[in-house]
C-alpha cells in the first residue's frame, strides 16, 4: 500500500454519497423528516397512502387526491395468473422475504417497464401489490386456499389485517400497524436503499433496483433486525429473567439487536412513536410480560451500555400483539419502504452519475507465474 493512500471507511461510514430531497436522518436538531414534513406529525395525522404519495410525489395529496389514490391502490392489488403459478410452485418453508424477492422479479417479466408502464406507475403497482402476492403465497401453502384479493379495505394496513386474520381489524390494529408502516417508509441512504440506487445508476430497470432493494434488506443487520429482536424478547417470561439474560448476554459480549444505529448518536425519533403504540397493543391485549421485557431489556442497555433502542426493537413487541408471524416482520417493512425505494430510484433517475466507489488493494504485489510442477 502505498503512503499516499488514505484509509477507507468501514461500512462507508461518514461518506456523504449524495444529495436527496426526500428525507433528513440523523441531523442534529431535525430529528427525522419526509420531504420537511416531521415523522411525528406524519405518524400522528396522516396515513400511509398520504406519505406513499408525498415521497413519490412531492406534496401531500389533498382529500380528493387521496380518495382517488387509495381507490387506485385497491385496483391495483390483483395478482396475475402466471405470478400465482410461480407462487404456488415456491417452497411452503421458504422465508417471506424470499417470496418478495422473487415475486417482485417474476412481475418485472410479466409488466416489464416501458414508455406507458413508467416508474411511477409501477412503484404504485408494487405498493399494491407486494402485500398480496405474500398473502396469496402464505394462504395457498397453509391452507390449499387460493385466495381472491380484498378490496373492501381502503388502507393497505387493513387489507393486510383483513387478509391475514379472516375478519376485518380493530380500528387500533389497522392504525398502530399504518402508523409502522408510515416510520418504516424511508430513511435517506441505508443499505437497501442505496443497493437501489447503485441499481438505478447502472441504467437497469425499476424491478432490478427494488428487488436488489428486497435481497438487501433481508439480511439481519437491516431489515432482519426486528425479528432477531423478537426472537430475543420472547426468549423470557418476566423482566427480572429479562435483565438476568441480558446481563449474561452482555458478559458474553454478545451483540443485542435493536438497540443503536448507525446514524443516530442519542436516540431514534421513530423509536418513541412506535413504543408508545406497543404500549397500547399491550394495554388492550391484557399483556404483562412482552412489553414489560421490552421495557426491562430498553432499561438494561441503557444503564450498561448507553444504547437506545432503534425503531426495530419496540416494533417486534408491536407486530406480534398485532397477531402477526414473527416471518413476516420484515416483509411488512418491505410493503412500507417500497414507497421509499421507488421515491429514490425516481430520484436518481433525475440527475444519474453511475456509482462506481474506489478501493484501496492491499493484496499481494505483482509475482511472475511459477510452473505448476515446480509449485
Amino acid at each position: 500500500m502505498t503512503s499516499d493512500q488514505t484509509q477507507p471507511a468501514a461500512g462507508l461510514a461518514g461518506v456523504i454519497a449524495g444529495r436527496t430531497r426526500l428525507s433528513t436522518v440523523g441531523k442534529e436538531g431535525h430529528g427525522l423528516t419526509y420531504r420537511g414534513y416531521s415523522i411525528d406529525d406524519l405518524a400522528e395525522h396522516a396515513v400511509f397512502e398520504e406519505v406513499a404519495w408525498l415521497l413519490l410525489r412531492g406534496e401531500l395529496p389533498s382529500a380528493i387526491e387521496l380518495d382517488a389514490y387509495r381507490a387506485k391502490l385497491k385496483s391495483l392489488r390483483h395478482v396475475p395468473t402466471p405470478l400465482k403459478n410461480v407462487l404456488e410452485q415456491l417452497p411452503g418453508d421458504a422465508h417471506p422475504m424470499d417470496v418478495l424477492r422473487t415475486g417482485c422479479s417474476a412481475l418485472g417479466t410479466l409488466e416489464p417497464e416501458s414508455g406507458t408502464h413508467d416508474g411511477l406507475a409501477i412503484a404504485d403497482r408494487l405498493l399494491a401489490v407486494l402485500p398480496s402476492m405474500l398473502l396469496y403465497w402464505d394462504a395457498f401453502h397453509t391452507s390449499g386456499k387460493r385466495i381472491e384479493v380484498a378490496t373492501d379495505d381502503d388502507s393497505i394496513a387493513g387489507h393486510v389485517l383483513r387478509v391475514y386474520h379472516g375478519q376485518p381489524p380493530t380500528e387500533l390494529h389497522e392504525r398502530a400497524l399504518d402508523a409502522s408502516l408510515t416510520l418504516y417508509a424511508e430513511h435517506e441512504f441505508n443499505a437497501s436503499t442505496f443497493a437501489a440506487r447503485v441499481s438505478t445508476s447502472t441504467l437497469s430497470d425499476f424491478y432490478s433496483a427494488i428487488t436488489a432493494a428486497i435481497g438487501t434488506l433481508r439480511g439481519p443487520l437491516h431489515g432482519g433486525a426486528n425479528e432477531a429482536a423478537f426472537e430475543l424478547i420472547s426468549r423470557f417470561a418476566s423482566p427480572d429473567e429479562a435483565e438476568r439474560g441480558v446481563m449474561e448476554m452482555l458478559a458474553r459480549k454478545e451483540k443485542i439487536m435493536g438497540f443503536g444505529h448507525r446514524v443516530y448518536r442519542t436516540s431514534d425519533p421513530r423509536s418513541g412513536i412506535v413504543q408508545r403504540w406497543a404500549k397500547r397493543l399491550a394495554d388492550e391485549a391484557g399483556d404483562t410480560r412482552l412489553y414489560p421485557v421490552s421495557e426491562r431489556i430498553e432499561q438494561v442497555m441503557r444503564r450498561e451500555k448507553k444504547l437506545f433502542p432503534n425503531l426495530d426493537f419496540y416494533s417486534a413487541t408491536a407486530y406480534h400483539l398485532l397477531g402477526i408471524p414473527t416471518s413476516f416482520f420484515t416483509p411488512l417493512f418491505v410493503f412500507s419502504r417500497t414507497a421509499g425505494w421507488a421515491a429514490h430510484v425516481l430520484e436518481q433517475r433525475s440527475d444519474n452519475r453511475l456509482i462506481r466507489p474506489t478501493a484501496i488493494y492491499d493484496g499481494p504485489e505483482p509475482r511472475p507465474i511459477v510452473a505448476i510442477d515446480q509449485r
